[in-house]
């Protein structure tokens, strides 16, 4: 029976500011609202130190750092049917790169969580930001999301 997609929420690290299970679980619904998903499959969200992130971006992308966020959709097996697809995709966010980013260019860090909570699952959604007629489209997205919540641009000016 569809009902409203469910978020998993899982934080493996003990850094501070890192934000509560219910606002992580507004954003991914607020942007699944304003993506116009319409399924009810499962995101997890995990929130991790830097060893973790960074192998998983050594070992998904080829980057060995540490980086904010990354997104890993699920994959739709051949046969099985839609309402059986109960998984949209994970979302893993670094604390430490997150909360030093917001630092670094002056952000509040629930606005900057905000910005990688909607980017993660936009991600998701398919959206991504390799040509630039897609970023566009994507920044563009975000920038109506954040700001529909009173969060300034955040690829506008840094202080």
């Amino acid at each position: 029976m569809p009902g409203q997609p469910g978020v998993e929420v899982q934080v493996t690290t003990v850094a501070g500011d890192v934000p509560e299970t219910q606002d992580i679980e507004r954003w991914v619904q607020v942007t699944l609202d304003a993506a116009d998903y319409s399924g009810d499959a499962t995101t997890t969200v995990r929130i991790v130190g830097g060893d973790e992130i960074q192998a998983l971006n050594r070992d998904y992308r080829d980057k060995d750092y540490a980086t904010n966020v990354l997104s890993f959709p699920a994959e739709t097996i051949e046969g099985l049917p839609s309402e059986l697809h109960t998984e949209l995709g994970d979302i893993v966010i670094c604390a430490p790169v997150v909360l030093r980013e917001a630092e670094e260019q002056g952000k509040a860090p629930a606005d900057h969580w905000a910005h990688m909570l909607v980017h993660g699952t936009l991600h998701l959604l398919g959206y991504d930001h390799i040509e630039e007629h897609d970023a566009e489209a994507m920044e563009a997205l975000e920038r109506r999301i954040l700001g529909q919540a009173g969060i300034a641009d955040p690829y506008g000016a840094t202080g």
